[in-house]
């Protein structure tokens, strides 16, 4: 992708020139080297330069937050971690932090402030309702109007932040048909990814948990499953190729379908 396509600050450029961005986005490891994901990162990038968003990125100054160290039992490297990305954010006085993904968003929210590190932070469908009900962004719903959409709640976005609505008035801005599957919302199933789980093979049982998922997602009849996290995005996806349905149901994430409906 051409340099000219986005252009992407980083918080180091902007103090360089005196200046301080409307929002930090806190792009987080998954949209820093998976593959898929660098997509969604790119997709949003697009969207905030669109509408005109003063954003920047830490870049190289970002490092984990240390979600998956703290879920996987090693608070020390958590600390560790977390200290350091405390040190930069105030450094460079970070008020206000959007992520595009709800394992940051929660760490970021609820935990470095027992470490003395206390941010605005926001989910990105959260913020991308507010452009939407703002005006500032605006959505033809063109590509998915009509077309059924499912969404599948992530653990940290829902149950640990009981953020539902945005997600679904994103989607409901485009025009889609949002059909829900059997569990959802508070009752929503795990992706199968979350408490580190993601970077192992799963235990034995009957079945694996994406797997259950997918098959709620499937039986709902709609072509896209709508994400809101990197890991859910993982897990969808293997679900779908598990059952041999990729040319028929896509795994989009919120940001994607409002790019390619703008």
């Amino acid at each position: 992708m051409s340099e000219n396509t986005y252009k992407v600050p980083t918080m180091a450029e902007l103090q360089a020139k005196g200046e301080q961005p409307e929002v930090l986005f806190w792009v987080g490891c998954a949209g820093a080297f998976d593959d898929r994901y660098k997509q969604v990162t790119v997709a949003f990038v697009k969207i905030l330069n669109k509408v005109g968003v003063n954003f920047a990125v830490l870049g190289t100054e970002e490092n984990c937050t240390g979600d998956p160290a703290r879920r996987a039992g090693n608070e020390f490297l958590f600390q560790m971690q977390a200290m350091s990305n405390i040190q930069t954010l105030d450094m460079y006085g970070i008020k206000k932090i959007v992520t595009a993904c709800p394992h940051c968003f929660n760490t970021l929210k609820n935990e470095y402030p027992e470490l003395g590190g206390n941010y605005e932070v926001i989910h990105h469908s959260t913020f991308l309702q507010q452009l939407i009900d703002e005006g500032r962004l605006k959505v033809e719903g063109g590509a998915f109007k009509g077309k059924k959409v499912t969404f599948h709640d992530s653990c940290y976005l829902g149950r640990a932040n009981g953020v539902y609505e945005a997600p679904r008035e994103v989607i409901k801005a485009l025009d889609a048909d949002l059909v829900e599957m059997k569990r959802c919302r508070t009752k929503g199933l795990c992706c199968g990814a979350g408490g580190a789980q993601m970077f192992k093979e799963p235990e034995e049982g009957k079945k694996d948990i994406n797997i259950e998922r997918i098959e709620e997602a499937l039986e709902t009849e709609a072509k896209v499953v709508a994400v809101g996290c990197p890991f859910c995005m993982v897990m969808m996806t293997d679900g779908i190729k598990n059952k041999e349905k990729e040319g028929e149901v896509m795994v989009y994430d919120l940001s994607e379908l409002i790019l390619k409906s703008m």
